[in-house]
């Protein structure tokens, strides 16, 4: 989802047991409260990006297709499309060096899109993604084309990449690999910096807990909030953390913050207007698929509950509007684990308003 002042926000494609790719778009009017569709994509996507750009088209980037024709296993796609909302139309927009799906895709300080990372197999649920992706490469709209760009120290899907205050990006946790087969997964602690006037990528500090499918939220006085997450997976069971982290820029070091009200992973962290956080839904190991929602607050580094959804969800989509409200679309109603447990998507969705 994407959303701006110069485009309302889109919503593209969802996602399912088999990660299959869709290739519907809708848009969501703020003022009539309403969604309505717009032109389909070209390729079905999910766990693909969408970036708005400059120049207010909207990029979509990889995922995993519709698997067709069936059986077959839902691939990743090495394909890229521009949304017009000027003519509400997909167009192509070349074509990356590498199929991926479940990767970062982040704006840079010159117009350029930095793609990170990805996994590489679909069909299994979530976090059994395959192998990792190292490479990275760079989406230029002046020649609507990508270029290879440095590799991460580490492979890694369903981590974060979060654009600093000094131009730099940090690529924070996700995993390196899934194994199906031993029901294990490789989640990292790691940690890198992409320089963009370098075109490299560096070390910086470690998280105290690793940890994939979190969400990293840049706070109004430059620090990263890194909060929740998968942190184990195996026969015995899955464990989420309720931990949160900050990376400090100046020290290249993440420190304990406070914890959440759950333990949870795919949920959503909004950047309020007034310099909270509003952490919305995600899967709990202890509770099931969330519909409660907490607040963090940076000058007292805690959180704190909120009013609830109507709708529990997890992998749902959370964008601020410029009205204020957080508008909470689609996601996964089911109970248990995404991906584990049985999923079951839904079309609704909410908004969020902080009261005076």
């Amino acid at each position: 989802m994407a959303g701006g002042s110069t485009v309302s926000p889109e919503i593209f494609g969802d996602d399912g047991f088999d990660n299959v790719g869709h290739f519907d778009a809708e848009l969501y009017d703020p003022i009539a409260r309403s969604f309505t569709t717009t032109g389909s994509m070209s390729s079905a996507r999910t766990w693909h990006t969408a970036t708005l750009l400059p120049n207010g088209n909207v990029l979509v980037t990889g995922g995993f297709d519709q698997g067709q024709p069936k059986p077959t296993r839902p691939q990743p796609e090495g394909s890229a499309e521009l949304y017009n909302p000027a003519t509400g139309s997909f167009a192509p927009a070349g074509t990356m060096g590498i199929a991926r799906a479940a990767h970062t895709a982040t704006l840079l300080p010159n117009g350029k899109v930095l793609i990170a990372g990805g996994g590489t197999a679909g069909g299994f649920g979530w976090p059994f993604l395959g192998q990792g992706i190292a490479e990275s490469e760079v989406y230029d709209a002046a020649t609507n084309s990508f270029s290879a760009t440095g590799a991460m120290g580490t492979p890694r899907y369903a981590h974060t990449a979060t654009l600093l205050p000094n131009g730099k990006v940090l690529i924070v946790g996700g995993f390196s690999t899934a194994n199906l087969g031993t029901y294990t997964e490789n989640v990292l602690l790691t940690a890198e910096l992409y320089d963009l006037a370098t075109g490299a990528f560096t070390p910086t500090g470690s998280l105290g807990t690793a940890r994939g499918g979190h969400t990293a939220t840049l706070l109004a006085n430059g620090k990263v909030l890194v909060a929740g997450g998968l942190i184990s997976l195996n026969f015995a069971g899955v464990s989420f953390a309720s931990t949160a982290e900050l990376y400090d820029p100046a020290t290249g070091a993440f420190t304990p913050t406070g914890n959440m009200t759950a333990d949870t992973e795919e949920h959503t962290a909004t950047l309020l207007p007034d310099g909270r956080v509003l952490i919305v839904g995600g899967a709990s190991a202890s509770q099931g698929t969330l519909a409660s929602a907490e607040i963090y607050d940076p000058a007292t580094g805690s959180f704190t509950a909120t009013d609830s959804m109507t709708t529990p969800r997890s992998a749902q989509t959370a964008t601020l509007l410029p009205d204020g409200t957080v508008l909470v679309a689609g996601g996964n109603i089911a109970g248990g684990h995404h991906g584990i447990g049985v999923t079951d998507p839904t079309g609704t969705a909410e908004v969020f308003k902080v009261l005076p």
